[in-house]
């Protein structure tokens, strides 16, 4: 069984992808980290981020075992994945990777931006998480204290710009996903609104 899980930045889409694979003893990939992985790299070595054979490079070669999780979660290591994500080359070097992982037993969770609709658009299920950039920015703020909230904001209106921009897997729903608005739910709300779906 494979589950997609896809949405804007700070929607929730990680919490739920996690706790689903934690329920059905199922392999989880957040595939934004693999872009945070070139991005961070990128930005050690100085790399132009519009530098696509460059970047496709570094994408190629990433190992995931190299990297330690704190250092890719910083709003400057974001905005270069969002960047290098943008390339199309990029976002090829990386796609067998994530498809291999999806193909695991008994089952996987992945979460992204284009798991629905480019890495896995035969997933038995299929979900798009979203908020509004207010509330998404709230959340941010809320893990980041002494954060600048309307520096968050901007950036996040300006990645999700990006990412849905793109002429490469831009961000949207699949045309049969299931759309949950976690706007306005507790993070325990919008997973039991996504277990009852699988459930049913």
């Amino acid at each position: 069984m494979i589950i997609a899980v896809d949405g804007p930045s700070a929607s929730g889409k990680g919490t739920i992808a996690k706790a689903l694979a934690s329920d059905f003893g199922f392999h989880y990939l957040d595939t934004g980290v693999l872009y945070r992985m070139v991005g961070l790299t990128v930005l050690r070595r100085a790399v132009d981020p519009t530098n696509e054979e460059a970047c496709a490079a570094i994408a190629a070669s990433v190992d995931p075992q190299s990297f330690v999780d704190a250092e890719l979660r910083g709003e400057l290591v974001g905005g270069y994945a969002s960047k290098v994500a943008a390339l199309p080359k990029v976002r090829a070097a990386l796609l067998a990777f994530q498809r291999s992982f999806a193909q695991q037993q008994p089952g996987a969770v992945l979460d992204g931006r284009d798991i629905g609709t480019v890495i896995c658009p035969l997933a038995d299920y299929k979900f798009y998480i979203t908020a509004t950039a207010e509330a998404r920015a709230e959340r941010r703020f809320r893990e980041t204290p002494g954060s600048d909230l309307a520096a968050i904001l901007a950036d996040i209106q300006a990645r999700d710009e990006r990412d849905s921009s793109r002429s490469l897997a831009p961000l949207r729903p699949a045309a049969d996903a299931v759309i949950v608005d976690t706007t306005n739910l507790t993070a325990a709300q919008a997973l039991e609104s996504v277990r009852a779906r699988i459930k049913r």
